[in-house]
């Protein structure tokens, strides 16, 4: 595509609103969505009367012949301290110190629930997909997954725990102990979810916390809070009051009276590390405050000298750049052997500048517009600050601009005196650094405050293998030929320092959200009977023996 071609397309990349294809649309005609004043509290879905915060849309449009702008998309509810302690209060009283209705609950009742909800969201699916795309700039195929991979994950949730429970149902007997060890939840849980996957970050705490038995405070990300109303009516439908609340506003209004709160037993949270000390200093007993954090990173991929260049090539464009390079498991800085870095870059030049790019919900396309505000400046302001310390934009197109869209640059070479060495851009700027020893990225990882992932590609045996057994006490995942990712969910999702507390898989949430609790009486024939007793008249939900299948 010659170079006049992009330019333009990306000068005139804003359609005017009457131009929206009315399909891709969730309001036809350019108008608002109605749901976002919702809430959920105590069972009920409420209208907020109060104050509402404007929802733009990273697509621009322009009315008539004027400017194009961020397009007006909704409004929010914006609550008050006063509706967010009303929402702790009914979590609170939902679990009423372990003796309510939904932490007394069988297993088997509570997989019932989640199954319900299930089967009401997939009702909701066009709603929300379409709201991804606007809110947040998704592309309809990532949209579609992001729906998609939130459902499976909810049913290999309560897969997961079917066999966590029919593991716990065998008493055992040790020292002349008859005991059996149950997994019990932890209390009233706070869960906070990112802009960059609003549903499935959010679905990954929020599911297992509730299955589990916790009653729910949820707070909505800053953007993608319009994609969960269509799901306000679903979770009052399968959830008793109280149980799971969800509420919007700014953030320290809203989580304070959760935060503040004793009676919060755990903090699910995606978003910085900064954010996170400080929210963790408000709990006034820390001690009894059970955290699972997902922070940030700067996920290094390491091209060795004999690495297969247009695997490493297809691999960091993928890695650095899905969904814009707005995920805490893209590639954020690349080191390459000095020996195939000219070769590498250009590659990946190339490769970048041949990425379709447009509107989210045109066929193929790969890039879109950003949600945040400001952020191309912010993008803007990292090239310039590479270019004063040397290094160069590799690629034709790289850092052209028009309103929130920002093409990917890819920066050569990058070093430890520039901003995007050390900062985690969040967004489509590929660093690429030189190294000639191996164990000068070795130290950069080791030094770094950050440990979540890494890729590594080449083919020695030995290299590898020494390179592997020095990543892995730093980081939590090391990727060999492949770029950094967080599935298959049965797998282990964390990370060392400040990328993370707690581990997100399937099981490993569950366990996250739960602790250990178990019964235990002498083996005597007076209690063999007792306990025979309990088993078949069914008075205690929590000794028992039945299988859920």
């Amino acid at each position: 595509m010659p170079s006049t071609d992009v330019r333009a397309r990306i000068k005139n990349l804003f359609p005017k609103i009457f131009e929206v294809p009315g399909t891709h649309d969730f309001a036809p005609g350019g108008g608002l969505y109605e749901k976002g004043d919702l809430y959920l509290l105590d069972g009920e879905v409420k209208r907020w009367a109060g104050a509402t915060a404007p929802v733009t849309s990273p697509v621009c449009v322009s009315e008539k012949d004027g400017p194009a702008a961020p397009r007006l998309i909704g409004r929010a509810a914006t609550l008050t301290a006063e509706e967010a302690a009303r929402a702790m209060q009914a979590a609170v009283r939902a679990y009423d110190r372990g003796r309510g209705k939904w932490p007394q609950m069988k297993v088997a009742e509570r997989i019932h629930c989640v199954e319900h909800f299930a089967e009401l969201m997939e009702g909701t699916r066009e709603e929300v997909v379409r709201l991804l795309m606007w809110e947040i700039g998704k592309t309809r195929k990532d949209s579609e997954k992001e729906f998609d991979r939130t459902v499976e994950y909810i049913r290999d949730t309560i897969e997961a725990l079917k066999d966590v429970d029919r593991q716990a149902g065998r008493f055992s007997m040790h020292s002349g102990i008859l005991a059996q060890i149950r997994r019990s939840p932890l209390g009233v849980t706070l869960c906070m979810g990112p802009y960059n996957y609003p549903l499935n970050e959010t679905f990954t705490t929020l599911v297992p916390a509730l299955i589990m038995g916790n009653t729910v405070i949820c707070k909505l990300p800053r953007f993608g809070v319009l994609c969960s109303a269509p799901l306000l009516r679903c979770f009052a439908s399968a959830f008793p009051a109280g149980v799971v609340n969800i509420v919007n506003g700014d953030g320290a209004t809203v989580v304070t009276p959760a935060i503040a709160s004793e009676h919060l037993a755990a903090l699910a949270f995606i978003g910085s590390a900064k954010v996170a000390n400080i929210l963790k200093r408000q709990h006034p007993m820390p001690n009894r405050l059970r955290c699972i954090l997902g922070l940030n990173a700067k996920n290094p991929g390491i091209v060795l000298p004999d690495a297969d260049v247009g695997l490493a090539v297809e691999h960091c464009v993928t890695g650095a750049l899905s969904y814009n390079g707005q995920r805490c498991t893209a590639l954020k800085l690349l080191f390459v052997h000095r020996s195939r870095a000219e070769e590498f870059v250009a590659a990946l030049a190339e490769a970048v500048d041949k990425l379709p790019f447009g509107l989210p919900w045109e066929e193929g396309v790969k890039i879109t517009p950003l949600p945040e505000p400001n952020k191309s400046e912010y993008l803007a302001e990292l090239l310039a600050d590479a270019k004063k310390g040397g290094a160069k934009v590799c690629n034709k197109y790289g850092g052209l601009s028009n309103l929130t869209f920002f093409y990917p640059a890819v920066a050569y070479p990058v070093t430890p005196k520039m901003r995007m060495y050390h900062e985690e851009q969040f967004g489509p700027v590929i660093p690429v650094a030189v190294y000639d020893d191996v164990n000068e990225v070795l130290d950069y990882v080791t030094l770094a405050p950050f440990g979540q992932q890494a890729s590594v590609f080449g083919n020695d045996p030995k290299t590898i293998g020494s390179v592997v057994d020095v990543l892995a006490n730093e980081v939590s995942r090391v990727n060999i030929n492949a770029q950094c990712q967080r599935g298959p969910d049965v797998y282990p999702f964390t990370g060392r320092k400040d990328s993370a507390e707690g581990t997100l898989s399937v099981s490993d949430a569950l366990r996250c959200f739960s602790i250990r609790s178990m019964i235990a009486a002498p083996n005597s024939e007076a209690n063999t009977e007792l306990m025979q007793e309990i088993l078949l008249r069914r008075t205690s939900n929590f000794i028992n023996t039945d299988y859920i299948f």
